[in-house]
């Protein structure tokens, strides 16, 4: 069974209450957040006051993924939210098992994201070291881009790694999923779909989060 990760960078922020709701309601494994600092990526979203606030009402596992230069300066802060997931990019932070380390005394579970453009064989040293392995299948930055399709084959020779490795660690994925990208990303290796815009733009969004989970 596949895990779905609808991502909160699509709510309306107008209303993240009752969007939050929805996915309390839904069948969503976990909520995925998108930090983004205007430097790492050419956009900002949002910072710890939504954090916060999105921590208290939501009944679902956090799965937060930094967009920003130096993540490791927010794992304290990010610990004491509950979430579940730190996620930070490979390419942002200069000492990525030190950083892996400090997010698991921390008490949380470790991703390390890789950009479309970096290979998965730079994880060759760490992949045994942490829970999941976040693959960017658009450039970060913004919603509701294209899916670059050498991804698949990127999911594949990280499926192998792992499974030379003897490693149980996850593999997810961020950009483009939706109707016709899901079933080949979960046929490749993927175990947890994060979606934005194809879940919270969809009429009935917690029918869409059923039909990603039930992918096999």
């Amino acid at each position: 069974m596949v895990l779905v990760s609808p991502s909160l960078l699509a709510a309306d922020f107008l209303h993240l209450d009752r969007d939050i709701q929805m996915i309390n309601r839904s069948e969503a494994d976990w909520l995925h957040l998108d930090v983004m600092d205007g430097t790492f990526v050419p956009n900002i979203s949002f910072g710890f006051p939504v954090l916060e606030a999105v921590a208290k009402v939501c009944e679902k596992p956090l799965d937060v993924h930094y967009m920003i230069d130096r993540p490791e300066r927010y794992i304290q802060q990010t610990a004491k939210l509950g979430a579940m997931m730190m996620n930070v990019h490979l390419e942002a932070t200069t000492h990525l098992h030190r950083t892996v380390q400090e997010i698991h005394q921390a008490g949380m579970k470790a991703g390390v994201t890789l950009n479309p453009s970096t290979p998965v064989s730079l994880l060759e040293d760490i992949i045994g070291e942490v829970e999941m392995v976040l693959l960017m299948s658009v450039n970060p930055g913004f919603g509701g881009q294209k899916f670059i399709e050498n991804t698949i084959d990127k999911v594949k020779r990280l499926r192998r790694m792992i499974e030379e490795k003897g490693c149980q660690t996850l593999i997810e994925v961020d950009g483009g999923v939706q109707g016709e990208t899901a079933p080949r990303l979960v046929a490749a290796g993927v175990d947890v779909l994060v979606s934005g815009s194809y879940v919270f733009k969809a009429q009935d969004p917690e029918k869409v989060i059923r039909d990603l989970r039930s992918l096999r």
